[in-house]
């Protein structure tokens, strides 16, 4: 990605070293890696995915930082800053498109541990998203554990993360978020219908991330070659069947809440290809037909 010279946001908060809390989990884009772990230590499959989303009580720790001194960490730190101040940027202009107002989240970067209004986290849980505070919080290791766990690498494919997690912030100011959180509680979490409407979100997320990169390389010609095949090439190996083939030699469909790499793939292209968020419904469609 072409960067130079791009603002950074100022809506960061660097928790690094300050002392965190522990144990819980999250929907962010990392939970399925947790539940191959877990499944790699314990073989039980029930017990890796409870392990993806589990919440526990937070304990108070301190934390020294591995992260603030590391040059490769602080180039880390810009880059996510600049991907957050482009969505800003996008979203804010289509938003007003829509004849409303984009308030902008907040990005936490975090080393091994935070908690949030949604409750504790470690970052073996991933990127996540919390409501509750409208915040994105990130451990920006977890990029390196990208290219070491399932092969995705590149400043386009780290850039798809950061911009998925904001894609929830944006149905969040929508008020899609609420409305499937809601009917995922009354089916009850973990059911089938309840990971269908998971699956939704984040099939939604990913385009709203396809939809920020057209409109950032509108605004800023912010795109090279190979870097659309990079974010491509990441959607698929975060892919509920692929991750599960990995861990299992299997799938378990009823199981995935975060759409197949194909699914996740395609509706990221999208996106990239549209640059439109009225293209975005991935509830009104047949399941099957996502």
């Amino acid at each position: 990605m072409k960067l130079d010279g791009r603002r950074q946001s100022t809506n960061v908060e660097d928790r690094r070293g300050k002392g965190t809390v522990a144990k819980a989990g999250g929907l962010g884009l990392g939970g399925i890696i947790v539940a191959v772990i877990v499944f790699f230590v314990t073989k039980d499959p029930q017990q890796a995915f409870q392990a993806a989303q589990n919440s526990g009580n937070p304990t108070e720790v301190s934390v020294a930082s591995e992260q603030l001194d590391d040059p490769e960490y602080q180039e880390l730190t810009t880059f996510a800053s600049q991907i957050l101040a482009g969505t800003e940027d996008v979203w804010s202009a289509e938003f007003k498109k829509l004849g409303k107002v984009y308030h902008a989240p907040k990005l936490v970067i975090f080393e091994g541990q935070v908690t949030s209004a949604c409750g504790g986290a470690t970052s073996d849980c991933g990127p996540f998203y919390c409501s509750g505070d409208q915040c994105v919080y990130l451990d920006l290791s977890f990029f390196k554990e990208m290219k070491k766990q399932i092969g995705a690498d590149g400043d386009f494919a780290y850039a798809y993360v950061i911009a998925h997690e904001v894609g929830h912030h944006v149905q969040n100011e929508l008020g899609t978020l609420g409305q499937a959180h809601q009917a995922m509680q009354q089916y009850g979490q973990g059911t089938k219908r309840a990971n269908e409407i998971s699956v939704r979100l984040e099939l939604q997320a990913d385009f709203y991330a396809g939809v920020w990169a057209y409109n950032d390389n509108k605004m800023f010609g912010s795109l090279e070659d190979g870097d659309i095949e990079e974010a491509l090439n990441a959607a698929s190996k975060i892919g509920d069947d692929y991750l599960q083939k990995k861990a299992y030699g299997r799938t378990m469909p009823e199981t995935f809440n975060h759409g197949t790499s194909d699914q996740r793939s395609r509706w990221l292209r999208k996106g990239l290809r549209t640059g439109d968020i009225n293209q975005g419904d991935t509830f009104s469609p047949a399941y099957n037909s996502l």
